[in-house]
């Protein structure tokens, strides 16, 4: 952490951190990027100032001092996606310490995020998808290994899971049921169903595993036996794209795209999809899938009581 912090605010960010880590069930990832956005920012004000700032004076900062701080970022190419997302985490920091402390937070709470246009999902086609899943069921010599990357793409296509997710299974899971409980973003529980596909899958590829598959320990292993690698995952299927020639975007996390917008132009309910996706916001599931304003309008119809 940089030498610009002051110890008291070198102690109220730790605070911080662990409300985030604790109360608000932040993974270790995002508890490490809220702290570098948070004290990249505090640091700035310090050097901004010409002096290590204690808590008074950062209470005390003007909206000309966070623009200076985003105008700084802009300088060094941090684009506006990323900025937007640093701002968040200055925005929630004081929130929850205006809130603990008792001050008026609102010159930093009001400043604007930049603009960026969000990037839209591309799922593949229900095809694609397909010769997706049989080209890595051949991909590799070794047996026990082609199963393997075989059954973690078909739960991230045939279950909507995160590719950190699928990884994090433990061989206590075996073998599947037709529900698969899963620990999601935030460490909200979720159940979602098994597809008799995806179970063979993992079955298959759990009677060929060389490694020891104890309860205790993680399903899907790497070549000498430790935990795979999601950075695995991707070099399989991008290898596989490649040979089919599909997009770039033909990545592990396409296939969870794919779940969810194949689920709806099947007749899925927007809404049910949200859950097994674990999704927190019905517009991040609407974002998530390939639906257009038509489709919308159609479930809307057919669901909503009044229509």
């Amino acid at each position: 952490m940089s030498l610009a912090l002051s110890p008291a605010a070198r102690d109220l960010l730790a605070a911080w951190l662990d409300h985030v880590g604790s109360l608000r069930g932040g993974s270790q990832a995002t508890v490490k990027a809220y702290g570098s956005d948070v004290a990249g920012f505090l640091d700035f004000q310090s050097r901004h100032h010409g002096t290590q700032l204690g808590l008074s004076p950062l209470q005390s900062l003007t909206p000309r001092d966070t623009r200076a701080w985003m105008a700084a970022e802009r300088a060094e190419d941090v684009g506006a996606r990323s900025l937007a997302r640093k701002l968040s985490a200055v925005k929630n920091f004081y929130r929850w310490w205006s809130e603990r402390d008792g001050f008026d937070a609102t010159p930093i709470l009001s400043t604007r995020s930049p603009k960026f246009q969000k990037k839209l999902p591309r799922p593949l086609s229900v095809p694609a998808a397909q010769e997706l899943l049989d080209q890595i069921a051949v991909q590799d010599d070794r047996n026990w290994v082609s199963a393997r990357d075989l059954a973690v793409v078909i739960l991230l296509y045939g279950c909507g899971l995160r590719i950190s997710e699928a990884l994090s299974l433990t061989a206590a899971a075996l073998p599947l049921s037709d529900t698969l409980r899963i620990r999601g973003k935030g460490n909200k529980d979720r159940e979602v169903p098994v597809l008799p596909l995806a179970r063979a899958a993992v079955e298959r590829y759990a009677q060929l595993c060389p490694h020891d598959l104890s309860p205790d320990q993680p399903l899907f292993r790497g070549i000498r036996g430790g935990a795979l690698n999601p950075r695995q995952v991707a070099k399989v299927v991008e290898a596989a794209r490649m040979q089919l020639g599909l997009p770039a975007t033909a990545t592990p996390h396409a296939m969870r795209h794919s779940f969810a917008t194949h689920l709806l132009d099947a007749g899925g309910d927007l809404r049910a999809i949200q859950e097994l996706l674990g999704h927190e916001s019905l517009s991040t599931t609407q974002a998530y899938t390939a639906v257009d304003t038509a489709r919308l309008l159609e479930v809307y119809r057919n669901a909503h009581p009044k229509a």
